[in-house]
Order: structure tokens, then sequence, then C-alpha cells
């Protein structure tokens, strides 16, 4: 054999060996890590065809909330007990998500058999459950390297039914998804803050947020009533003081959620209550089930349109305070000639400089934003009119309004209850006079009678107005963006 026929038959013999190397390592790569179903044909049905189908009846036997049908649902707070007891409950929540375009769900779980300090993702690749494989997104591997929190405390998946219940329901609602299966240990605020703030960092419009907790556990009926609507009161106004009150058994995963929902402005609303006596009629001793959406009003308006509000804002208070000229603005976005209520918040220095707008929807939306900006600029009679030498230090707000809806009930106490902080903003009226707060005034003003009786005194009323039962009140939620 010639040199050369020896060095073209080496080469191929090399080719063929990295061939193989690559084959191998490939498969090796491809291997499952499957996640195997602990509580299948105890917590729900066994069989692939059973489970379809009582999902299936669940789902359609469960109320849709209008409201929240055209809102963008962030997150939900599922009951994770077999399916006989809290199954109708979760299906409310999952009736919201029901073949929407959501490709990543973030699991968070309690962990009820093993203790840890931490919270951790399995060393898994997939789930199983009678539905098929479910895979495990690679966003799971990033939040491992992005926290020393996140690890793998393989004991606390093997058995753990909480995490587990929610997937078959996620398989029938959603069609192309992957799940990043976080179970949390005993975790102090601090982490709690740490592992949110990670989460809201991960997080995009594709991604879908599902916490699993029952609530009170083993109470006579009444008693678990009572404490769980305090605790559902808690999470509607993402009061974490109070939340953390709570008998719930995914309290930290609850928390984490409620701290994401403070740092990316969501509102959340219960869809469901029951407990296991509504079920078996034994009302002796009952666990809690709560289905809760967590939904944003972004969706109303893209980052381009509320850039295009923020621009004519800005571009009518430089025109107005330079040249005393009103801007003409015009638009083609059907969105932004929607009548709709707003406020313009102007800010210096981080304090407030001006802020006045219209809560019922009269004009088109971009006109709303170009007259309530002049006038906080300059028709805000608690302040002098904003100078040239103070535009480059002037920040805007806007906020649009949803309609407002007034708050009934049997009395005045009944309707203040009703009342979300941080989420709610809130109108008083008796006769002519009137005040409004925005949601952002709950910031400065976080306890609610506070709250109250600073806008009686706003609206020129007394202090406790809003005890009496001629005041009306009503509420709206805000949209707010800023530069």
């Amino acid at each position: 054999m010639n040199p050369k026929t020896r060095f073209i038959c080496f080469t191929s013999i090399i080719v063929v060996i990295v061939l193989i190397i690559s084959f191998i390592c490939q498969n090796i790569t491809m291997e499952k890590n499957i996640r195997k179903p602990a509580v299948a044909g105890a917590f729900y049905p066994l069989s692939m065809e059973k489970l379809s189908q009582t999902i299936d009846n669940y789902l359609f036997e469960a109320e849709k909330d209008e409201e929240l049908e055209n809102k963008q649902i962030k997150a939900l707070i599922e009951p994770h007990a077999g399916y006989v007891y809290s199954g109708g409950v979760a299906a409310h929540g999952y009736n919201l998500i029901k073949d929407k375009n959501i490709k990543t769900v973030i699991l968070l779980a309690p962990s009820h058999s093993v203790y840890f300090n931490s919270a951790s993702i399995g060393n898994y690749t997939h789930y199983i459950t009678p539905l098929g494989l479910v895979k495990i997104s690679q966003l799971a591997d990033k939040l491992k390297l992005e926290s020393e929190l996140i690890n793998t405390v393989d004991e606390a998946h093997i058995k753990e039914h909480s995490l587990e219940v929610q997937i078959p329901f996620l398989q029938k609602t959603l069609n192309d998804f992957e799940i990043v299966p976080i179970i949390t240990g005993d975790l102090n605020q601090n982490q709690i803050d740490q592992i949110a703030e990670l989460i809201s960092r991960n997080i995009d419009d594709q991604t879908l947020i599902v916490v699993s907790s029952d609530l009170s556990h083993f109470f006579p009926y009444e008693d678990a009533v009572k404490m769980d609507e305090k605790c559902i009161n808690s999470i509607e106004s993402l009061d974490t003081q109070n939340a953390k009150q709570c008998e719930m058994c995914g309290k930290i995963p609850v928390l984490i959620l409620m701290n994401i929902a403070k740092k990316l402005d969501w509102n959340s609303k219960i869809l469901k209550y029951a407990n296991s006596g509504d079920v078996t009629g034994d009302r002796d001793s009952v666990v809690g089930y709560s289905s809760i959406a967590f939904y944003t009003d972004s969706s109303f308006l893209s980052e381009s349109q509320k850039n295009e509000l923020l621009t004519i804002a800005r571009k009518t208070i430089q025109e107005y305070i330079i040249d005393g000229k009103t801007y003409e603005p015009k638009t083609e976005d059907s969105k932004l000639k929607e009548a709709r209520g707003v406020f313009v918040t102007l800010e210096k220095n981080n304090q407030l400089r001006g802020c006045i707008g219209n809560i019922l929807p009269d004009k088109p939306l971009y006109l709303a934003v170009r007259d309530n900006a002049i006038n906080a600029a300059v028709r805000d009679n608690r302040f002098n009119q904003v100078s040239k030498a103070e535009l480059k230090d002037i920040k805007i707000e806007i906020s649009v309004l949803t309609i407002p809806q007034e708050i009934k009930a049997e009395t005045q106490e009944k309707k203040i209850e009703k009342i979300k902080e941080n989420i709610d903003g809130i109108i008083l009226t008796k006769g002519w006079a009137q005040a409004t707060f925005l949601p952002q005034v709950w910031e400065q003003l976080p306890i609610k009678n506070e709250f109250l009786s600073q806008l009686c005194l706003k609206a020129g009323l007394e202090q406790d107005c809003y005890l009496k039962e001629n005041v009306k009140i009503e509420k709206y939620q805000v949209l707010h963006f800023s530069e």
C-alpha cells in the first residue's frame, strides 16, 4: 500500500471514529430522565381516557369569568387535593388559559414530606402523566445557574403530589409548552424576595406561573370559611403581611407569587372557593380550596402604543410651556382613538409636581393625554406652573383607567372590605363633592382607613365620610406607565 493510499485509509478511519463518538454523545445527550407519576390512580385517574374525560368534565362545568377572558393571565393559584375534592375548583383557573399562547409554565409547589432551606428543581428532563410526556424547559438550568437558592433536592420530588397534580390540567388546556418544576422548602423573607426577583426577570408574555396551594386544613366548616375568606382577601389585595398569617400549605410559593405581582403590577381575582365539606357533606373537618387568577391589563396597550402616548405628553408640555402652543397630535392607531379615562402625573426629583385627569371616558385617549398633560403642567392649583427651566427634570406618568364600578353591599363596612389595597383606585362621592385617589397612592397611604380618610378630606368632606351610608364608593383599576 503506497503512502497516499495509507493516508486516505487512515483519514477514513478517523472520520468513522469521529462519527461513532458523535452518535454516542448525541444519544447520551438525548437520553431521557423521566419523573414518573407518584399519585396517579390516587389523586387522579390512572387511565389516560378516564383522566382526559374527568378534566374535560371539570372544564365544561366550571364557570368562565367574562371579565378576565380578554385579560392577559400571568399566574394562577390552584389547589392540589385529589381531583374529586378540588378538581372542580381548579378548572375555573385553567379555563382561562385554554389554548392560550403559553410556552413556559413555572410551577411553584410546597414540599409536604422533605424539609430543606432552598428551592429545588428536580434533575429530570421530563415529567410524565397518563396523558404523556412534558419537557423540562432550559430555563430550569438557567435559574439554577443564576441563584444559589435554586438547587436539586432529589428526595423532595420523588413523592411530591402538589406539583404533579397540576400537570394533567396543563396538558388538557395548553398545546405546546414546557415546564420549570420548582418545589420550595422553608424560605425566609429575604430568600422569598430573591427568588421573586429571579423569576421576575426571567419571564415574558408567553410565561405562566402556577402556584399550588390548598387553604385551611381540618377546621369546622364555618370556621374554615371565615379563615379562608380572610386569606383570599389578603391575596387579592397583595397584602403580604396578612398573607403570612394565612393557613395554607403553599404559603411560601404564594408569597413568592405575590411579591412578583407587586413588582410587575399584576392584579388578582378570586375565581372560585369551596372546601371538602361542599363535596362530601362532612362539615366537621374540612380543607379549603381556591382558584385565583393574576392578570394584567398591559395587553390593552403595546409598548409602542405606550411610548406614543408618552411622546404626545412630552411634546405637548414642551410646546405649551416654551411656545404657548397647543400640540396637535395625529394617530392612525384605533386603540389610541378609543375613549378612555386617563390621568397624567408629573414628578420632579421623585416628588409630585402635578396630576390632573378625567375619570370617565369622554374623548379619544390620545387627545385626553394631550389635554391632561397641559392641565397637569399649568392648571393644578396645588403647584405653580411648570417653568421652562424645569422641563428637563420632569418625569411623566400616564394612568389609563378602567370604567369605575360602584361597590355594592349590605353595609358601608362590607363595601370597604371589598376594596383591594394596591390595586383599586377609589372615588368617593356625596352630592356635588367628589374626589379620587389613583391606586398608586396606596404606596404613600398603605392603611385602608387612612387612605379613605385622606380621600374624604380631599373631597372637602368630614374625615370619616367613607363610613356614611349616603357616600357612594366606586372603584377602578389603572394601567400606568412612565418615561
